[in-house]
């Protein structure tokens, strides 16, 4: 289990660190403007797939599958509901924030065909999935985590600790769309609530 921690926690540190504003103006000042907005996100992507799979690895040959609990049918169909709803609104989310966009495909196009700098100007979605909470795709992503019907030890430490680095995730997010939008930003996340879609009364 030590392995698996270790693992996880050395992947979010570089993956967090790919992520940070100053390795990415290093990384612009190295590329050029045109082909870190051309590239930089579809990079950064397909490296974080790459060096999950480590990641996946070690915790499916260190980690015991001990069985914790199991929801007895046909009660495990309302879990199994629970994360189906959460694959939808994940899926829409994605499509309103355009997948291609998202993951970097559009960009690194429109780099290689010469059609434009390779990024687009970016705007707050506010509307949609996003009108009910400030980061949807970290929610649907919960969603199907936590509701399993059959939970070992394995899925338990990975749940775990990928709701961490969700919440950090979106920690780290926060920071940039203030930064990026200002005071539209900040009405935004007054009226919005966050990681989950529940009004606290101090809402981080």
């Amino acid at each position: 289990m030590t392995y698996f921690i270790l693992s996880f926690i050395s992947w979010a540190i570089v993956h967090s660190l790919t992520a940070d504003a100053r390795v990415k103006e290093r990384v612009r000042h190295s590329l050029g403007d045109r082909a870190y907005k051309g590239l930089y996100r579809l990079g950064y992507n397909v490296f974080a797939m790459m060096t999950i799979a480590p990641v996946v690895l070690v915790l499916w040959t260190k980690v015991p599958p001990t069985l914790l609990w199991q929801i007895p049918k046909p009660y495990d169909l309302v879990g199994s509901a629970v994360q189906l709803v959460g694959l939808i609104g994940l899926l829409i989310a994605l499509l309103q924030t355009d997948i291609w966009e998202f993951v970097g495909v559009r960009q690194a196009l429109l780099f290689m065909t010469g059609m434009g700098k390779g990024e687009r100007p970016s705007h707050l979605v506010t509307t949609g999935m996003y009108a009910f909470v400030r980061h949807p795709l970290y929610f649907f992503s919960l969603l199907m985590l936590w509701p399993t019907p059959t939970m070992t030890a394995q899925t338990l430490l990975m749940n775990l600790l990928a709701t961490t680095y969700l919440w950090a995730g979106s920690r780290v997010e926060e920071r940039r769309l203030a930064a990026e939008f200002g005071e539209a930003y900040t009405t935004y996340k007054q009226r919005v609530p966050g990681l989950l879609p529940i009004k606290w009364g101090r809402d981080p």
